[in-house]
């Protein structure tokens, strides 16, 4: 096999890879369920820091777009996920962290 040949192989042995890596992504990624912040702010109640982790990004919006807060909290092995215009009021005592994004896939 030549250099052409070998670069060929390497190039779809990098892209099965890319795949595979792909795949295993999405199954480990759960359950995503997208909520209204009325209804994220209704769990939220029901939630206790023993099962649950809030996850909060700030987008400070730009020239095409609006400022908006986006939310993940983890309750009852599922991830719920919200987006606002303003800052939900969070419960004390719950674990949150704040991120530099969140990425929901569709």
């Amino acid at each position: 096999m030549g250099a052409a040949g070998g670069a060929a192989a390497g190039a779809a042995a990098a892209a099965a890879a890319a795949q595979a890596a792909i795949i295993n992504a999405s199954n480990g990624s759960g359950l995503i369920v997208r909520v209204s912040p009325e209804e994220f702010v209704g769990l939220l109640a029901r939630a206790t820091p023993e099962n649950s982790l809030i996850v909060q990004d700030h987008h400070e919006g730009g020239f095409l777009s609006r400022e908006s807060y986006t939310y993940l909290l983890s309750y009852k092995g599922l991830a719920f996920v919200t987006k606002s215009p303003a800052p939900l009021d969070l419960p004390p005592g719950l674990e949150k962290v704040v991120a530099e994004s969140i990425y929901v896939p569709v």
